[in-house]
């Protein structure tokens, strides 16, 4: 099937009330889809430390919105008329997750704490309400596979712009990303990551729009499976072209931010999508792809394979390395603590204390063994979900999406072992994205036409 095509759910009406249907079809100027590209624009095109003026980090423009649609969301459950019919999954792993913080943002009150991690504390709980409110809403609030499309292809596209970004950075020395600001609507609230000087030949490492480079690499590598799978099943052969293009891009913009977090995660993704994805031509036309990216990078830029290659030997002796090992004794003393909730979420600052490149180990620190089950449970909940889907689909273009969404968890887990993930707002809101279209492939997918072909009424889900 192309994307270009109907998909056949869509083509089934709503049971919108009593003996009475609508077309899934029906066009909307504004709707949850059309609200989740202009996000995704926000997040990708737009440096990550531009915020409207006066206000603190909480005020970049895509962090916004996300409060925005969970309030979009949490009101439309109070109406019937505008609640989603049919059961959601997701929805249970997010009031979990909501449960965990809220006990752990108690334990915090109850223990005293500074005006710092008190507003660090309040910070943190809000971009939570933000990231459970992309991700709720992508998963009930997006009416047809049709319109899924079209913030997936609007994802891909934003992604290939940073790629080209991060490319134009590596390659000229110019931080392209200074350039792209609204002036007197945006203003920035902390230096670019700007370029590093890392391994052999002068190589530089460099971070597109996202705020580090890791972040950067990461976002680079989550992206490529969707970017291939538009390009396999776009309608059209200029449209295969276009993102067989984004999908080269994306996966050379991994290599040149010099990311040992870039490369596991491109690793762990092409890893899943080889094993339960793609078929045996796709593989061997990325492998040929792949040798011509190789290729290419070894003449337009000498010396970077080796200074990644270098990043993955003699790492026993890799001062990054040592430094995330030498925590771990913190991280025992704090845990000895308060061990079930931790010491409140977003309450080890780096400006006052050390920095922990280990998400699961931060979330240990400061949500407790709660937090760690709950964030796994959430992970665990979007594989299980994008499976089913993947399991009850009837089109190839429906089962490589979910094994997409698969990759995104896998990799989500794996890199959360190697930097603070969730602190990075660009990915962060880019895995509520992608855990919202695992649950709504799960609900495009079931077997009962009434969650089917659930549709937001209106404006509301």
């Amino acid at each position: 099937m192309s994307s270009g095509a109907v998909h056949p759910t869509d083509l089934e009406p709503s049971l919108v009330g009593v003996r009475t249907y609508a077309t899934r079809r029906r066009r909307a100027y504004v709707d949850v889809a059309a609200v989740i590209n202009i996000l995704i624009c926000l997040l990708y095109l737009l440096p990550a430390n531009q915020i409207i003026p006066q206000l603190t980090v909480l005020g970049r423009p895509a962090l916004l919105l996300g409060m925005g649609l969970f309030l979009w969301w949490f009101l439309a459950r109070l109406n019937p008329r505008l609640v989603m019919v049919g059961p959601q999954p997701l929805r249970w792993a997010a009031l979990a997750y909501v449960v965990s913080m809220l006990l752990s943002y108690l334990a915090g009150l109850l223990r005293g704490l500074p005006t710092l991690e008190s507003n660090r504390e309040n910070f943190t709980v809000l971009v939570t309400f933000e990231f459970l409110g992309v991700m709720l809403m992508v998963a009930d609030g997006i009416r047809n596979r049709a319109r899924l499309e079209i913030v997936l292809k609007t994802f891909v596209w934003c992604a290939g712009f940073m790629a080209v970004v991060g490319i134009l950075q590596s390659t000229i020395k110019i931080d392209v990303a200074g350039y792209l600001t609204l002036p007197g609507l945006l203003q920035p609230s902390s230096d670019l990551a700007g370029f590093e000087l890392r391994g052999f030949g002068g190589q530089v490492r460099v971070a597109g729009t996202a705020t580090h480079y890791i972040e950067f690499s990461t976002l680079m590598a989550m992206s490529v499976p969707f970017a291939v799978h538009c390009a396999r099943f776009a309608a059209s052969r200029r449209a295969k072209v276009t993102f067989g293009v984004i999908a080269f891009l994306t996966t050379a913009a991994v290599p040149i931010a010099i990311s040992r977090t870039g490369v596991v995660a491109l690793a762990g993704s092409m890893v899943v999508m080889l094993a339960v994805g793609w078929g045996w031509r796709t593989r061997y036309n990325l492998v040929v792809a792949g040798c011509v990216l190789i290729g290419g990078l070894v003449a337009v830029k000498p010396g970077l394979l080796g200074t990644v290659r270098s990043m993955f030997v003699g790492t026993e002796n890799d001062p990054s390395i040592q430094g995330r090992t030498s925590d771990y004794e913190y991280v025992a003393r704090w845990f000895s603590q308060r061990p079930w909730l931790g010491r409140g979420p977003g309450t080890l600052i780096p400006a006052t204390s050390i920095v922990l490149d280990n998400q699961w180990l931060y979330t240990l620190v400061t949500l407790g063994l709660v937090g760690v089950v709950v964030m796994a449970a959430l992970h665990l909940t979007c594989i299980a979900l994008a499976a089913i889907a993947m399991r009850r689909a009837t089109e190839a273009a429906d089962r490589d999406l979910c094994a997409a969404l698969i990759s995104v968890q896998i990799v989500a887990m794996l890199v959360a072992a190697t930097f603070d993930s969730l602190a990075f707002t660009t990915f962060s809101f880019t895995l509520a994205l992608m855990s919202g279209m695992a649950g709504a492939m799960w609900r495009f997918t079931h077997p009962a036409r009434t969650v089917r072909t659930a549709a937001p009424r209106l404006l509301g889900v």
